[in-house]
Formats: structure tokens, C-alpha cells, sequence
């Protein structure tokens, strides 16, 4: 494996995993009232794109990581819907 290659591995694997643990928190705590729905709108179409680009160049390790982050941030965006606008069964 090149170097290069061991580069984009580690940013890959860094950036792909960056929401999970704020994934985790929303779920334990049914809460998402200090997420950004911008901030969520903006990273998903970010990430949409470089999957696009990604996909488009075979850059597989911008496509890869950008389509678990795009995953990530649609998940984020749910939670945001489910928690914030929806309201708890009494």
C-alpha cells in the first residue's frame, strides 16, 4: 500500500466516523434541540456532492468517506426531525 494511499485511508476513516458519536447522543437522549439544521442541510449537500465528484473522478477514497458521512448526516437530519417536531407519545 502506498502512502498516499495510507493518507487517504486515515482521512477516510476520521471523517466517515466524525458524527457517530453525536448519532448516539441524540438517540440516548431523544434530544436534538442544539443541532444546526443548517448546519445538517449544508453538510449533506456538501457530502452529496464530493459522492458525486467522487463517484464521477474514481476517487474511492472521497467516495467512500463522503457517502458514510452523507448516511451520517441523513441520519442526523431524521433525528432532528423525530426529536425536535414530533412529540412524545403521553
Amino acid at each position: 500500500m502506498l502512502i498516499i494511499d495510507i493518507i487517504g485511508l486515515v482521512a477516510a476513516v476520521t471523517s466517515a466516523i466524525g458524527f457517530i458519536p453525536q448519532i448516539v447522543k441524540t438517540h440516548q437522549t431523544k434530544s436534538a434541540t442544539d443541532l444546526s439544521i443548517l448546519m445538517l442541510t449544508n453538510y449533506t449537500l456538501c457530502s452529496l456532492a464530493w459522492v458525486i465528484y467522487g463517484g464521477m473522478t474514481s476517487e474511492k477514497f472521497v467516495l467512500l468517506s463522503n457517502l458514510v458521512g452523507l448516511i451520517a448526516s441523513i441520519i442526523m437530519l431524521w433525528q432532528k426531525h423525530l426529536y425536535t417536531f414530533i412529540p412524545e407519545p403521553k
